[in-house]
Protein backbone atom coordinates (compact mmCIF):
# COMPACT_ATOMS: atom_id res chain seq x y z
CA UNK A 1 0.00 0.00 0.00
CA UNK A 2 1.01 3.55 -0.66
CA UNK A 3 1.70 6.03 1.85
CA UNK A 4 -1.46 7.80 2.32
CA UNK A 5 -1.15 11.64 3.51
CA UNK A 6 -3.90 13.42 5.63
CA UNK A 7 -2.75 16.42 6.29
CA UNK A 8 -3.82 19.23 5.06
CA UNK A 9 -1.97 22.50 4.77
CA UNK A 10 -3.97 26.31 5.24
CA UNK A 11 -2.48 29.23 3.93
CA UNK A 12 -3.71 33.13 5.01
CA UNK A 13 -2.23 36.38 6.10
CA UNK A 14 -5.15 36.87 8.89
CA UNK A 15 -4.05 35.14 12.00
CA UNK A 16 -8.01 34.74 12.82
CA UNK A 17 -8.79 32.82 9.81
CA UNK A 18 -5.77 30.36 10.62
CA UNK A 19 -7.36 30.08 14.23
CA UNK A 20 -10.60 29.82 12.75
CA UNK A 21 -9.69 27.02 10.10
CA UNK A 22 -7.46 24.95 12.34
CA UNK A 23 -10.48 25.09 15.11
CA UNK A 24 -13.21 24.03 13.01
CA UNK A 25 -11.24 20.97 10.87
CA UNK A 26 -8.50 19.62 13.28
CA UNK A 27 -10.84 17.27 14.79
CA UNK A 28 -11.62 15.45 11.65
CA UNK A 29 -7.97 16.40 9.69
CA UNK A 30 -4.48 17.33 10.66
CA UNK A 31 -4.30 20.81 10.20
CA UNK A 32 -0.91 22.54 9.63
CA UNK A 33 -0.92 26.58 8.89
CA UNK A 34 1.28 29.17 7.32
CA UNK A 35 1.32 32.66 7.37
CA UNK A 36 2.59 33.44 3.82
CA UNK A 37 3.65 31.72 0.40
CA UNK A 38 7.15 31.46 1.34
CA UNK A 39 6.06 29.83 5.09
CA UNK A 40 4.09 27.45 2.77
CA UNK A 41 6.80 26.21 0.53
CA UNK A 42 9.29 26.56 3.60
CA UNK A 43 7.10 23.80 5.46
CA UNK A 44 6.79 21.91 2.03
CA UNK A 45 9.86 21.56 1.76
CA UNK A 46 10.33 19.86 4.76
CA UNK A 47 7.18 17.83 5.27
CA UNK A 48 5.68 17.60 2.01
CA UNK A 49 4.85 13.80 1.54
CA UNK A 50 2.61 14.71 4.50
CA UNK A 51 0.47 16.73 2.84
CA UNK A 52 -2.61 15.42 0.77
CA UNK A 53 -4.65 18.99 0.06
CA UNK A 54 -3.64 22.45 0.16
CA UNK A 55 -6.06 25.86 1.22
CA UNK A 56 -4.34 29.12 0.14
CA UNK A 57 -6.03 32.37 0.50
CA UNK A 58 -6.18 34.23 -2.95
CA UNK A 59 -4.87 38.02 -1.52
CA UNK A 60 -1.78 38.11 0.25
CA UNK A 61 0.94 40.61 0.68
CA UNK A 62 4.50 39.92 -1.43
CA UNK A 63 3.01 36.80 -3.35
CA UNK A 64 -0.74 36.09 -4.31
CA UNK A 65 -2.39 32.71 -3.79
CA UNK A 66 -1.78 32.18 -7.61
CA UNK A 67 1.69 32.12 -6.97
CA UNK A 68 1.99 29.39 -4.63
CA UNK A 69 -0.69 27.55 -6.38
CA UNK A 70 1.35 27.26 -9.44
CA UNK A 71 4.58 26.85 -7.13
CA UNK A 72 2.90 23.84 -5.24
CA UNK A 73 1.87 22.67 -9.01
CA UNK A 74 4.78 22.51 -10.00
CA UNK A 75 7.41 21.13 -7.04
CA UNK A 76 4.57 19.25 -5.03
CA UNK A 77 2.57 17.84 -8.03
CA UNK A 78 0.63 15.06 -5.72
CA UNK A 79 -0.76 17.50 -3.35
CA UNK A 80 -4.49 18.45 -4.27
CA UNK A 81 -5.05 22.49 -4.46
CA UNK A 82 -8.31 24.51 -3.43
CA UNK A 83 -8.28 28.21 -3.56
CA UNK A 84 -10.29 30.76 -1.27
CA UNK A 85 -10.94 34.25 -2.06
CA UNK A 86 -13.14 36.80 -1.83
CA UNK A 87 -13.00 38.19 -5.02
CA UNK A 88 -15.09 36.16 -7.72
CA UNK A 89 -13.77 37.97 -10.76
CA UNK A 90 -13.76 35.47 -13.76
CA UNK A 91 -10.15 36.11 -14.77
CA UNK A 92 -9.13 35.23 -10.73
CA UNK A 93 -11.29 31.69 -11.71
CA UNK A 94 -9.94 31.21 -14.55
CA UNK A 95 -6.26 31.52 -13.68
CA UNK A 96 -6.75 29.09 -10.80
CA UNK A 97 -8.02 26.34 -13.09
CA UNK A 98 -5.79 27.09 -15.91
CA UNK A 99 -2.55 27.97 -14.00
CA UNK A 100 -2.89 26.59 -10.20
CA UNK A 101 -5.15 23.23 -11.59
CA UNK A 102 -7.56 24.01 -8.59
CA UNK A 103 -9.92 21.22 -7.70
CA UNK A 104 -12.23 23.77 -5.83
CA UNK A 105 -12.76 27.38 -5.76
CA UNK A 106 -14.08 28.42 -1.74
CA UNK A 107 -15.76 31.40 -1.67
CA UNK A 108 -14.93 34.33 1.49
CA UNK A 109 -15.62 34.10 4.27
CA UNK A 110 -15.54 30.38 4.46
CA UNK A 111 -18.27 28.43 5.66
CA UNK A 112 -18.14 25.43 7.74
CA UNK A 113 -20.04 22.06 5.95
CA UNK A 114 -19.36 23.70 2.00
CA UNK A 115 -15.52 23.82 3.17
CA UNK A 116 -15.72 20.66 5.21
CA UNK A 117 -17.52 18.45 1.75
CA UNK A 118 -14.89 20.26 -0.24
CA UNK A 119 -11.30 19.12 1.96
CA UNK A 120 -13.33 15.66 1.89
CA UNK A 121 -13.38 15.60 -1.96
CA UNK A 122 -9.90 16.95 -2.00
CA UNK A 123 -8.44 13.58 0.13
CA UNK A 124 -10.81 11.39 -1.53
CA UNK A 125 -8.82 12.61 -5.31
CA UNK A 126 -5.44 12.33 -2.85
CA UNK A 127 -6.15 8.73 -1.90
CA UNK A 128 -7.38 7.77 -5.79
CA UNK A 129 -4.52 9.59 -7.46
CA UNK A 130 -2.09 8.15 -5.19
CA UNK A 131 -3.22 4.56 -5.50
CA UNK A 132 -3.38 4.89 -9.55
CA UNK A 133 0.41 6.15 -8.94
CA UNK A 134 1.00 3.17 -7.03
CA UNK A 135 -0.08 0.94 -9.22
CA UNK A 136 1.69 2.54 -12.53
CA UNK A 137 4.83 2.25 -10.81
CA UNK A 138 4.32 -1.68 -9.71
CA UNK A 139 3.63 -2.04 -13.29
CA UNK A 140 6.65 -0.47 -14.43
CA UNK A 141 9.03 -2.09 -11.48
CA UNK A 142 7.60 -5.41 -13.42
CA UNK A 143 8.48 -4.80 -16.25
CA UNK A 144 11.68 -3.48 -15.44
CA UNK A 145 11.90 -6.67 -13.72
CA UNK A 146 11.20 -8.54 -16.57
CA UNK A 147 12.97 -7.05 -18.97
CA UNK A 148 15.98 -7.33 -17.03
CA UNK A 149 15.60 -10.86 -16.23
CA UNK A 150 14.84 -11.66 -20.47
CA UNK A 151 17.65 -10.12 -21.03
CA UNK A 152 19.89 -12.66 -18.13
CA UNK A 153 18.10 -15.49 -19.93
CA UNK A 154 18.30 -14.53 -23.57
CA UNK A 155 22.54 -13.96 -22.74
CA UNK A 156 23.23 -17.74 -22.48
CA UNK A 157 21.13 -19.37 -25.22
CA UNK A 158 22.09 -16.59 -27.76
CA UNK A 159 25.65 -17.35 -26.88
CA UNK A 160 24.59 -21.29 -27.22
CA UNK A 161 23.74 -19.94 -30.76
CA UNK A 162 26.57 -18.22 -31.58
CA UNK A 163 29.15 -20.97 -30.40
CA UNK A 164 27.63 -23.31 -32.60
CA UNK A 165 27.10 -21.57 -35.85
CA UNK A 166 30.57 -20.33 -35.37
CA UNK A 167 31.58 -24.21 -34.91
CA UNK A 168 29.69 -24.87 -38.20
CA UNK A 169 31.46 -22.13 -40.00
CA UNK A 170 34.53 -23.17 -38.79
CA UNK A 171 34.23 -26.63 -40.19
CA UNK A 172 33.93 -25.46 -43.45
CA UNK A 173 35.86 -27.00 -46.67
CA UNK A 174 37.36 -24.26 -49.05
CA UNK A 175 36.08 -25.56 -52.75
CA UNK A 176 38.61 -27.12 -54.69
CA UNK A 177 39.45 -27.97 -57.97
CA UNK A 178 37.01 -31.14 -58.26
CA UNK A 179 34.28 -29.78 -55.81
CA UNK A 180 31.04 -29.89 -57.03
CA UNK A 181 29.24 -26.80 -57.87
CA UNK A 182 26.38 -25.26 -55.23
CA UNK A 183 27.57 -28.48 -52.99
CA UNK A 184 29.73 -26.97 -49.40
CA UNK A 185 31.14 -29.25 -47.84
CA UNK A 186 32.48 -29.44 -43.94
CA UNK A 187 34.77 -31.25 -41.76
CA UNK A 188 33.22 -33.43 -38.84
CA UNK A 189 35.31 -34.55 -36.04
CA UNK A 190 32.98 -36.92 -35.27
CA UNK A 191 29.59 -38.62 -37.20
CA UNK A 192 27.02 -36.13 -36.88
CA UNK A 193 28.74 -33.59 -35.04
CA UNK A 194 27.72 -30.48 -37.41
CA UNK A 195 24.08 -31.62 -37.44
CA UNK A 196 24.21 -31.68 -33.74
CA UNK A 197 25.20 -28.24 -33.48
CA UNK A 198 22.89 -27.28 -35.50
CA UNK A 199 19.56 -29.07 -33.57
CA UNK A 200 21.16 -27.45 -30.49
CA UNK A 201 21.00 -24.18 -32.36
CA UNK A 202 17.74 -24.44 -33.26
CA UNK A 203 16.62 -25.00 -30.12
CA UNK A 204 18.20 -22.78 -28.41
CA UNK A 205 16.51 -20.00 -31.28
CA UNK A 206 13.08 -21.55 -30.20
CA UNK A 207 13.36 -21.27 -26.35
CA UNK A 208 14.73 -17.20 -27.42
CA UNK A 209 11.23 -16.60 -29.67
CA UNK A 210 9.26 -18.19 -26.71
CA UNK A 211 10.99 -15.53 -23.85
CA UNK A 212 10.36 -12.14 -26.31
CA UNK A 213 6.94 -13.52 -26.81
CA UNK A 214 6.43 -13.65 -22.98
CA UNK A 215 8.02 -10.69 -22.60
CA UNK A 216 5.88 -8.89 -25.35
CA UNK A 217 2.57 -10.55 -23.87
CA UNK A 218 4.28 -8.72 -20.69
CA UNK A 219 4.14 -5.17 -21.72
CA UNK A 220 0.81 -5.55 -23.53
CA UNK A 221 -0.84 -6.47 -20.15
CA UNK A 222 0.72 -3.81 -18.44
CA UNK A 223 -1.38 -1.21 -20.04
CA UNK A 224 -4.56 -0.58 -18.24
CA UNK A 225 -7.80 -2.63 -19.25
CA UNK A 226 -5.98 -5.08 -20.48
CA UNK A 227 -7.67 -8.63 -19.54
CA UNK A 228 -6.29 -10.77 -17.13
CA UNK A 229 -4.05 -14.27 -17.96
CA UNK A 230 -4.95 -17.53 -16.48
CA UNK A 231 -3.23 -20.78 -17.17
CA UNK A 232 -4.12 -24.18 -15.85
CA UNK A 233 -1.18 -26.06 -13.90
CA UNK A 234 -1.30 -28.86 -16.68
CA UNK A 235 -0.52 -26.33 -19.34
CA UNK A 236 2.14 -24.21 -17.82
CA UNK A 237 3.92 -27.72 -17.19
CA UNK A 238 3.43 -28.71 -20.67
CA UNK A 239 4.92 -25.62 -22.06
CA UNK A 240 7.95 -26.89 -21.08
CA UNK A 241 7.75 -28.77 -24.97
CA UNK A 242 9.69 -25.10 -25.21
CA UNK A 243 12.41 -25.73 -22.92
CA UNK A 244 15.73 -26.30 -24.98
CA UNK A 245 17.34 -29.28 -22.88
CA UNK A 246 20.74 -30.44 -23.69
CA UNK A 247 21.44 -33.82 -24.66
CA UNK A 248 19.96 -36.38 -22.02
CA UNK A 249 18.35 -33.67 -20.00
CA UNK A 250 14.74 -34.45 -21.08
CA UNK A 251 14.82 -37.74 -19.84
CA UNK A 252 15.73 -36.38 -16.44
CA UNK A 253 12.45 -34.95 -16.14
CA UNK A 254 9.24 -36.38 -14.77
CA UNK A 255 5.94 -34.54 -14.78
CA UNK A 256 2.85 -35.26 -12.95
CA UNK A 257 -0.19 -33.55 -12.35
CA UNK A 258 -2.13 -34.91 -8.93
CA UNK A 259 -5.13 -32.42 -9.46
CA UNK A 260 -5.10 -29.22 -11.91
CA UNK A 261 -5.88 -26.47 -11.26
CA UNK A 262 -6.62 -22.74 -12.54
CA UNK A 263 -3.59 -20.30 -11.31
CA UNK A 264 -4.10 -17.00 -10.21
CA UNK A 265 -1.06 -15.03 -12.10
CA UNK A 266 0.08 -14.30 -15.52
CA UNK A 267 0.75 -17.39 -17.48
CA UNK A 268 3.69 -15.63 -19.10
CA UNK A 269 5.64 -14.80 -16.29
CA UNK A 270 4.47 -18.08 -14.38
CA UNK A 271 6.36 -19.29 -17.41
CA UNK A 272 9.13 -17.74 -16.89
CA UNK A 273 9.42 -18.74 -13.26
CA UNK A 274 9.33 -22.10 -14.45
CA UNK A 275 11.87 -22.03 -16.89
CA UNK A 276 14.45 -20.70 -14.20
CA UNK A 277 13.30 -23.29 -11.65
CA UNK A 278 14.04 -26.00 -14.11
CA UNK A 279 17.11 -24.56 -15.81
CA UNK A 280 18.64 -24.45 -11.86
CA UNK A 281 17.40 -27.73 -11.11
CA UNK A 282 19.23 -29.11 -14.58
CA UNK A 283 22.23 -27.33 -13.41
CA UNK A 284 22.44 -28.68 -10.00
CA UNK A 285 22.03 -32.15 -11.60
CA UNK A 286 24.77 -32.35 -13.98
CA UNK A 287 27.69 -34.85 -13.59
CA UNK A 288 25.32 -36.44 -10.53
CA UNK A 289 24.74 -40.61 -10.68
CA UNK A 290 20.93 -41.17 -11.75
CA UNK A 291 19.92 -37.67 -11.87
CA UNK A 292 16.35 -37.05 -11.46
CA UNK A 293 13.70 -33.74 -11.60
CA UNK A 294 10.12 -34.24 -10.52
CA UNK A 295 7.79 -31.30 -11.45
CA UNK A 296 4.52 -31.66 -9.60
CA UNK A 297 1.71 -29.99 -9.11
CA UNK A 298 -1.86 -30.06 -7.49
CA UNK A 299 -4.01 -28.35 -5.16
CA UNK A 300 -6.04 -28.85 -2.28
CA UNK A 301 -9.91 -27.69 -0.86
CA UNK A 302 -12.96 -26.92 -2.77
CA UNK A 303 -14.01 -24.08 -4.90
CA UNK A 304 -13.72 -22.06 -1.97
CA UNK A 305 -10.40 -21.32 -0.38
CA UNK A 306 -8.12 -24.07 -1.91
CA UNK A 307 -4.52 -23.38 -2.57
CA UNK A 308 -2.64 -25.04 -5.13
CA UNK A 309 1.20 -26.09 -5.53
CA UNK A 310 3.54 -26.43 -8.08
CA UNK A 311 6.94 -28.51 -6.47
CA UNK A 312 10.20 -29.42 -8.08
CA UNK A 313 12.56 -32.30 -6.42
CA UNK A 314 15.64 -32.82 -8.07
CA UNK A 315 18.77 -35.21 -6.11
CA UNK A 316 21.98 -32.58 -7.37
CA UNK A 317 24.51 -31.54 -4.79
CA UNK A 318 22.17 -29.23 -2.71
CA UNK A 319 22.44 -25.63 -1.65
CA UNK A 320 25.11 -24.55 1.43
CA UNK A 321 23.08 -23.51 4.07
CA UNK A 322 24.37 -19.93 4.40
CA UNK A 323 23.40 -19.79 0.49
CA UNK A 324 20.10 -21.16 1.47
CA UNK A 325 19.44 -18.79 4.18
CA UNK A 326 19.78 -15.91 1.37
CA UNK A 327 18.01 -16.99 -0.97
CA UNK A 328 14.84 -15.37 -2.66
CA UNK A 329 15.83 -11.99 -0.52
CA UNK A 330 19.75 -11.02 -2.16
CA UNK A 331 21.54 -11.99 -5.62
CA UNK A 332 23.39 -14.83 -4.39
CA UNK A 333 24.53 -17.89 -6.58
CA UNK A 334 26.60 -20.67 -6.34
CA UNK A 335 27.11 -20.63 -10.31
CA UNK A 336 28.77 -16.85 -10.41
CA UNK A 337 31.66 -18.59 -12.83
CA UNK A 338 29.09 -19.54 -15.02
CA UNK A 339 27.29 -16.45 -15.42
CA UNK A 340 24.84 -16.66 -12.62
CA UNK A 341 23.93 -13.41 -11.04
CA UNK A 342 21.59 -14.40 -8.12
CA UNK A 343 18.66 -12.36 -9.73
CA UNK A 344 16.78 -15.63 -11.01
CA UNK A 345 15.04 -16.30 -7.46
CA UNK A 346 14.53 -12.98 -6.09
CA UNK A 347 12.56 -12.84 -9.65
CA UNK A 348 10.40 -15.84 -8.91
CA UNK A 349 9.70 -14.65 -5.28
CA UNK A 350 8.08 -11.27 -7.00
CA UNK A 351 6.24 -13.17 -9.26
CA UNK A 352 4.64 -15.44 -6.66
CA UNK A 353 4.12 -12.60 -4.22
CA UNK A 354 2.11 -10.73 -7.08
CA UNK A 355 0.21 -14.01 -7.56
CA UNK A 356 -1.12 -14.09 -3.82
CA UNK A 357 1.57 -16.94 -3.02
CA UNK A 358 5.42 -17.62 -1.72
CA UNK A 359 8.18 -19.52 -2.25
CA UNK A 360 9.79 -21.93 -0.21
CA UNK A 361 13.29 -23.93 -0.37
CA UNK A 362 14.47 -27.08 0.97
CA UNK A 363 18.07 -28.08 0.47
CA UNK A 364 20.50 -30.79 2.01
CA UNK A 365 23.64 -30.73 0.65
CA UNK A 366 24.61 -34.13 -0.86
CA UNK A 367 20.66 -34.89 -1.79
CA UNK A 368 18.94 -32.77 -3.67
CA UNK A 369 17.02 -29.59 -3.42
CA UNK A 370 12.57 -29.43 -3.07
CA UNK A 371 11.43 -26.12 -4.23
CA UNK A 372 7.21 -25.36 -3.79
CA UNK A 373 5.37 -22.39 -5.03
CA UNK A 374 2.34 -22.02 -3.30
CA UNK A 375 -0.46 -20.42 -4.32
CA UNK A 376 -3.01 -19.71 -1.11
CA UNK A 377 -5.95 -17.40 -3.25
CA UNK A 378 -8.17 -17.00 -6.30
CA UNK A 379 -7.26 -20.95 -7.02
CA UNK A 380 -9.68 -22.10 -9.02
CA UNK A 381 -9.53 -26.27 -9.05
CA UNK A 382 -10.37 -28.05 -12.43
CA UNK A 383 -12.09 -31.42 -11.79
CA UNK A 384 -11.45 -33.98 -14.54
CA UNK A 385 -14.70 -34.77 -16.42
CA UNK A 386 -16.27 -38.60 -16.07
CA UNK A 387 -14.29 -41.08 -17.65
CA UNK A 388 -11.36 -39.13 -18.22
Amino acid sequence: MPHVARSILFVDDEAPSRKWFARCFGGEFDVATAASADDAMAILAQRGDEFAALVTDYRMPEQDGMKLLRRVQHDHRHIVRLLATAYAEKDVAIAAVNQGKVLRILEKPLEDEPTREALREALALYRQQALERALNESRAATLRETLGFLAHELNTPLATVRGCVSTVAARAIANGAGSRAGVAEFEEHQPGELLAALERAERRAQYCQSLVATFLQSARDAYPGAAPQTVSASALLGALDEFPFEEQERVWVTRRVARDFRLPGRRDLLYLVLCTLTKNALQALRGRPRPSLRIEAGCEGGAEGARGWLRFVDNGAGIPPDVLARLTREPVTTRAGSGGNGMGLMFCQRVMQAAGGSVRIDSTLGEGTTVLLQFERAVQPIEASPGA
